[in-house]
């Protein structure tokens, strides 16, 4: 049995030895620490928290350490590696766990300029010609293809983009409050850090999307495809997800507090550390639900599966 050392990062010299998940990495303290000081990583070895050290001084950590190669090259020069979309997704997921914002949105970045250029369909509108629609009064850009063009940042508050094509369209960071997507095709779109409260995404399909810490307070996503979407750190508040299907989404620390969950398929999804406080799960199948660590106070869990 490993002897075990509670230790502070300023007592470890400035290499350190890491078990990730069982694949053994060296680096040093800098490394961890610079880039992104307030990812968990970072927080880690900061030297304000102590760490269990393990036989011959390792450190533990409990993750899969297939690409975890990949996160100290980013770490270390900003390298963003060419990956396949499974690859990358899983890429993702663990910069989502570390709390590794840069990789997340660089990850999202390429990952959309990959895409569109293999999209044989042009967007009918460029990004200048969206900017000279919203300078009119009411915007509707219904039935419009925007697949794969780059909208990051703009105020989109309002506009209609029901039926449109928006399949790996670029939302970062954009203001969507009160847009509409209904029925639209937002395949592997990146929504990530967008504020969409009080959207309509009603019978959407979602699948694949980029949600990362969202802002979808009182949205409105009853039906809407969301198949192994991302929506870590997601704000879900009073959010209507019936009907929804989350097979494979990953709503890890999403706060869901008041959301309405009757009849969503949670398949194999990932609620772990979300806050489910008074959501409404009633006749929801649970069985295949990963719900480690998530807040479940005053749900409403009649008739469902656990």
């Amino acid at each position: 049995m490993a002897c075990e050392d509670d230790v502070t990062t300023s007592a470890m010299p400035q290499t350190v030895h890491l078990n990730v998940g069982g694949k053994r990495f060296s680096t040093t303290i800098s490394t961890l620490t610079q880039r992104d000081s307030d990812s968990m990583l970072g927080a880690m070895f900061s030297g304000r928290h102590k760490l269990k050290l393990e036989e011959k001084g390792t450190v533990f950590i409990d993750r899969d350490g297939t690409h975890f190669r990949h996160i100290l090259n980013w770490l270390r020069d900003g390298a963003v590696p060419m990956l396949d979309h499974a690859e990358s997704y899983e890429l993702l997921r663990e910069a989502e766990y570390f709390q590794l914002r840069g990789l997340i949105d660089a990850l999202a970045l390429a990952h959309a300029h990959m895409t569109s250029k293999a999209d044989e369909d042009e967007p009918e509108l460029t990004r200048k010609e969206v900017i000279m629609c919203l300078q009119q009064s009411r915007v509707r850009l219904r039935g419009v293809n925007l697949s794969g063009q780059d909208l990051s940042k703009l105020d989109l508050a309002g506009v209609d983009f029901s039926y449109a094509n928006i399949t790996r369209t670029f939302f970062s960071r954009a203001n969507l409050h009160l847009a509409i997507f209904r029925e639209s095709h937002a395949e592997n779109s990146n929504f990530t850090n967008a504020c969409l409260k009080e959207c309509d995404f009603a019978g959407a399909n979602l699948k694949g999307a980029l949600l990362v810490e969202a802002t979808l307070q009182s949205a409105n996503l009853q039906d809407a495809t969301l198949v192994g979407a991302s929506l870590f750190g997601a704000d879900l508040r009073s959010a209507h997800m019936q009907n929804a299907d989350l097979t494979n989404a990953n709503l890890e620390k999403a706060n869901l507090e008041n959301a309405n969950l009757k009849g969503a398929i949670l398949a194999n999804a990932n609620l772990t550390g979300a806050n489910l406080t008074r959501a409404y799960l009633r006749d929801v199948d649970l069985r295949e639900t990963r719900l480690g660590g998530a807040t479940l106070n005053g749900a409403n869990l009649q008739g469902a599966n656990r």
